[in-house]
């Protein structure tokens, strides 16, 4: 029975990136999960893969919500959230190989090989100053902030 307010369900992915063992860019999975706890009829992969790899697991859903981290600049606040525009990022259709391709170009060469690619497709960069100390704990400041992180794109998705 869908919660009141909802509108029709969409076959829906959580993507969650990021690397588990390197300190902050593993909010997008910890975030991910924390969207599987509140809502878990929903579908959600945890992984360290990106690019290329999005054609493992978007075809033949409705809807795509892919959540990673980006470096925060210098006296830029960490743990905020940005929703990217994804029909406004432009592939690098120019590239010579097939590592490292970004996640718009996939999803473009998906859609031109004829996969089901997700009609509505969501992108959330949380930013993160410290992404490379080997741990598999958030700085407290990115951790604190995951429950406030996972409502708020709870709210934004209608989930």
């Amino acid at each position: 029975m869908a919660k009141e307010g909802r509108e029709e369900k969409l076959n829906t992915l959580v993507l969650g990136i990021g690397n588990p063992i390197l300190r902050d860019d593993s909010v997008g999975l910890k975030v991910a999960r924390s969207i599987k706890l509140a809502v878990p009829e929903i579908e959600v992969v945890e992984t360290a893969e990106a690019g290329m790899s999005l054609l493992d697991w978007a075809p033949g859903h409705d809807r795509l919500i892919v959540i990673d981290s980006i470096k925060a600049g210098e006296g830029e606040p960490t743990g905020e959230v940005f929703k990217l525009d994804f029909a406004t990022l432009s592939p690098a259709m120019d590239f010579t190989s097939f590592h490292g391709v970004d996640i718009v170009t996939a999803f473009e060469l998906g859609k031109r090989l004829g996969y089901q690619m997700p009609e509505h497709v969501s992108v959330y960069a949380i930013t993160v100053r410290e992404n490379s100390t080997f741990t598999e704990e958030c700085s407290d400041e990115v951790e604190r902030k995951i429950p406030a992180i996972t409502g708020e794109i709870l709210k934004e998705e209608n989930l």
